[in-house]
């Protein structure tokens, strides 16, 4: 058994990846000190352009958070009180909680039990619920790239274009994850991401974005996030926000994108390696087809809610960090229940009682991943 004695291993190592950038992020935060254009300094426009050209994008507004971002896309489209915006029921509640802030109505979606990934045969029977039931107006649709795989993007885009509603993607787990050979950031119409420390490429701070082929949209948004300006300052043309990327931020993720594809090839042998050691004991997250994941969160699968508690005292007892994303489905949260119309979701509820997270981040060398192994396996590690 792996003494308790060894140093823990947790979710994120922020101290050593700094250890590993450290020259180019000082450089970074240094011409920022140095500048002090601390809102919307060029650095900002300097990631909008790297992070476009990385997902092959036309363009890329920086933004203070994921959340905004999405708030931003939703405001663009006009969505608001009567409309339904559907999404999966399994996910982070920020995708759920921007629709109620404009009025509109969140629908939520069941999930694949293998990828996690929102199912269109349920999103099918959701939209048609709405449309019998006559008092929403069926509206978007949020794609949710979940724990750094893809949705079913080809699933999607038919089934808005037959119903004739928006598809937006929340990207905010998996920038960097690819689809039939090419990167995210161009499967619907737009593209949110969030760069909360915990993402594969994070912050230290919020920070977000917004991806989009449509250069009306993009100075839309643009306008959007900066108290809906126009051409000058004070100019308002519309009612906006306050949700300006940080410079400081911007500085962060620039440094960390020197790095960034390195860190995936890193992720992706970790999971490998997790996928061959634990299989005898937990059930490994499926692939989706022709995709390559980002690993923002590796969950596996364990046999019931029991199974899952005694798994995680296990792994405790190792010094090995675990966590549960997500513990309550969202239709079952009590912010989102007075807005569910009832429908059972059984796929979304089994998963929240049975998925259990392992750690995964580039910083763990190949004795802290045997320990994770070991932790599971309840074998000696490392």
């Amino acid at each position: 058994m792996t003494s308790p004695a060894e140093k823990p291993i947790g979710f994120l190592d922020l101290a050593r990846q700094q250890d590993e950038i450290g020259p180019n992020l000082r450089a970074r935060i240094d011409a920022v000190m140095t500048h002090c254009r601390f809102v919307m300094g060029p650095e900002v426009s300097e990631l909008e352009e790297r992070l476009a050209a990385y997902a092959g994008a036309a363009a890329c507004v920086g933004v203070s958070s994921g959340t905004d971002a999405i708030q931003i896309v939703l405001m663009a489209e006009g969505i608001g009180a009567g409309d339904a915006v559907f999404l999966p029921a399994f996910t982070y509640t920020a995708t759920a909680e921007v629709p109620l802030v404009l009025g509109a109505t969140p629908v939520f979606v069941d999930v694949d039990p293998h990828t996690f990934q929102i199912d269109p045969a349920s999103l099918r029977a959701r939209i048609a619920d709405v449309r019998a039931q006559g008092r929403l107006r069926p509206r978007a649709i949020i794609g949710v790239d979940l724990f750094g795989q893809p949705a079913p993007w080809p699933e999607l885009r038919a089934i808005a274009a037959e119903q004739d509603m928006y598809l937006m993607a929340d990207c905010a787990q998996s920038f960097g994850a690819s689809l039939s050979g090419r990167k995210l950031g161009r499967e619907a119409a737009a593209t949110t991401l969030s760069f909360f420390p915990s993402k594969p490429l994070g912050a230290y701070g919020d920070a977000g974005a917004i991806l989009t082929d449509d250069p009306e949209r993009a100075e839309l948004y643009r306008s959007l996030r900066s108290h809906g300006e126009g051409k000058t300052r004070y100019e308002v043309l519309r009612t906006g926000m306050n949700a300006r990327l940080d410079t400081l931020q911007a500085a962060v993720l620039l440094a960390k994108m020197e790095c960034f594809d390195a860190d995936l090839r890193r992720r992706r042998e970790i999971a490998s390696a997790y996928d061959a050691g634990i299989a005898q004991r937990v059930v490994p997250p499926a692939r989706v087809p022709d995709s390559e994941s980002a690993w923002a969160i590796y969950s596996v699968l364990t046999r019931d809610a029991q199974d899952r508690a005694a798994l995680q005292e296990q792994m405790k007892a190792r010094n090995v960090a675990s966590a549960v994303y997500y513990p309550l489905p969202l239709h079952l949260q009590p912010a989102y229940q007075p807005h569910h119309d009832g429908v059972s979701l059984p796929v979304a509820e089994d998963l929240s009682r049975r998925i259990l997270a392992l750690p995964l981040h580039p910083q763990l060398t190949d004795h802290d991943v045997g320990r994770v192994v070991a932790a599971i396996c309840g074998a000696a590690g490392g």
